[in-house]
């Protein structure tokens, strides 16, 4: 009988999995050391599930660990399972999900198990941009663990019992766990923007599902669905969701299906996937209002870039640009968040989104849909950093900054009368949306209601796009 249908670790492979698709690798590896009475210790697998399986079809490879052997700790041999699970995924092309539950390293094979986290370490890295690679943390990740998660393109976590940690709460100087426990899910979320989804362990593993779904099997495979959504399907009052960007995607998506990623993490970017004609879409979008479940406001936010929404969507671009996934902008933004605390970081996060826009040669493109001023609008994948279809709804501004504020600086001894006049003409002739698109800035003024017809059309359009760029290894930013 396979471990996978005797313990936590097996049923949860099966749950994620379809039913009876689960193949086992390695059930018969156990730990090798026999120092600190080590041979008395029994060690099935040694206390990690590998194999394959399929998700809606999909070939996928997991890991599952075992608390219920040796707490699930890494040893020599349970590396060596993850290692060589991470080989077989590279050489047919399939995902590697982990499921984590694990109290660390094992201490009685000390450097064996030390080695064991760099051939771990060393396989993700090799996998990086070749195999999405997905997290979910069940129980305890610490220490050198807690690299694992943050080195995978998307990390899960059970809100009540998982923790994710390099230095436990408590060992942290004046703190505790009561005042702030930073290995929970609420913090790895919302503070340290690691985790991109929480919740019950039913939850966590249906959203693997889903966004399996959504990902491409490696960075030559496609992701594509047959949509039986109108391709041309108005989204009446679209207009009125330009505040809860998520909303917006929703509602233009296939299905009206949005997967959005790091929710709790710089509500004021959206990151997330959505279909459009079947075909994935990678999603960035400046948000501004959070709407709950009931529909009341629950949160509002300036128009401005933050040092951790840039980050957020530096991050998910090359993620999008590896796996050739198209990338969506919804521009909303008037500037940069102005505090001294921000002060200390912006320039290079921003820095950050803006190279990755500029470096992805995936179809890029972009919809203004309010106020897009100054450098803050160039970043957000402005024509000029490389969009390749850039659309504006008819009411956007685009500019250096509100027409008042401009008059006012260039006529500072001028009366209130004056102020307004001047105000006007700048916004009429440098502040419009069709002056914008005079200049070849803007490609088409859209109504609100048509953006997905004409989004669609655009990726449809750009779907053989081919850019050469200079020769390098890769880029510094």
């Amino acid at each position: 009988m396979s471990n996978a249908t005797q313990s936590l670790a097996g049923t949860r492979i099966t749950s994620l999995l379809d039913a009876n698709s689960f193949v086992e690798i390695g059930q018969g590896v156990t730990a090798r050391s026999t120092d600190f009475n080590m041979t008395a210790n029994k060690a099935p697998s040694d206390g990690v599930i590998t194999g394959y399986g399929v998700i809606d079809g999909n070939l996928v490879y997991v890991y599952s660990q075992d608390a219920s052997v040796m707490g699930g700790t890494i040893g020599e041999m349970h590396a060596k399972k993850i290692a060589r699970l991470y080989e077989f995924a590279q050489k047919t092309g399939a995902p590697v999900i982990g499921l984590v539950d694990c109290a660390g390293m094992r201490l009685q094979e000390a450097t064996d198990a030390l080695n064991g986290f760099g051939e771990i370490y060393m396989a993700q890295a090799m996998a990086s941009g070749v195999i999405p690679q997905i997290t979910a943390v069940f129980g305890t990740c610490g220490g050198g663990m807690a690299l694992i998660p943050a080195m995978t393109d998307f990390t899960f976590m059970e809100s009540k019992n998982g923790k994710l940690f390099v230095n436990s709460p408590n060992a942290l100087d004046g703190n505790h766990v009561s005042k702030c426990d930073t290995a929970s899910a609420d913090f790895q979320g919302e503070e340290a923007g690691l985790v991109d989804f929480a919740g019950t362990e039913e939850e966590i593993l249906g959203q693997i599902r889903n966004l399996v779904s959504m990902l491409p099997a490696n960075n030559e495979d496609e992701a594509y669905t047959e949509c039986e959504d109108d391709l041309n399907r108005a989204c009446a009052d679209l207009a009125n969701a330009a505040g809860d960007t998520a909303i917006l995607l929703s509602n233009i998506a296939d299905d009206q299906d949005f997967v959005e990623t790091k929710a709790d993490y710089a509500k004021e970017m959206v990151t997330g996937f959505l279909k459009l004609n079947g075909t994935t879409v990678g999603a960035v979008a400046n948000r501004t209002e959070v709407y709950g479940a009931d529909g009341e406001k629950a949160e509002e936010f300036e128009a401005v870039l933050t040092a951790r929404g840039a980050r957020k969507a530096a991050r998910f671009v090359k993620f999008c640009d590896a796996f050739n996934i198209p990338v969506l902008t919804l521009t909303n933004v008037t500037g940069f968040k102005a505090d001294k605390h921000s002060e200390r970081c912006i320039a290079t996060a921003v820095a950050e989104m803006t190279h990755a826009f500029a470096d992805a040669t995936v179809p890029k493109v972009n919809v203004i849909i309010g106020k897009a001023y100054g450098s803050a609008y160039v970043a957000m994948n402005s024509k000029a950093v490389g969009a390749d279809m850039t659309y504006a709804w008819e009411d956007a501004s685009i500019g250096m900054m509100d027409a008042k504020l401009a008059a006012k600086i260039m006529y500072a001894d001028a009366d209130a009368a004056t102020i307004n006049e001047k105000a006007a003409e700048y916004a009429s002739l440098q502040e419009s949306v069709q002056s914008a698109a005079a200049r070849g800035y803007v490609d088409t003024i859209i109504s609100a209601e048509d953006t997905r017809k004409y989004v669609i059309g655009a990726f449809e359009m750009l779907f053989t796009k081919r850019e050469d760029r200079p020769a390098k290894k890769h880029g510094t930013v």
